[in-house]
């Protein structure tokens, strides 16, 4: 299972996992709860190169992220981690 601390956003963290390029069990520390069940549903058994242009540069509001950018910022930074390992 994978941690990402988020940033500019109501949730803090976002815990999922990576296999063979397919994202699963995703879930959000804070936030808005029904949306990110909701976002949570939506991305499981999803291929994360299908799933970063869909998510990859949402705003909430005024903000500069969402928490779906903020997860495809997590996703990232997992790719990047593995690459180094």
């Amino acid at each position: 299972m994978s941690e990402y601390i988020t940033n500019g956003t109501c949730s803090t963290k976002i815990h999922f996992e990576i296999k063979d390029g397919i994202i699963h069990n995703v879930s959000f520390d804070g936030g808005c709860n029904g949306n990110l069940k909701a976002v949570s549903a939506l991305v499981e058994g999803m291929d994360v190169e299908k799933l970063l242009p869909k998510i990859k540069g949402l705003h909430c509001g005024r903000r500069k992220t969402s928490c779906c950018d903020q997860l495809a910022c997590a996703i990232e930074k997992h790719r990047e981690d593995s690459l180094k390992s």
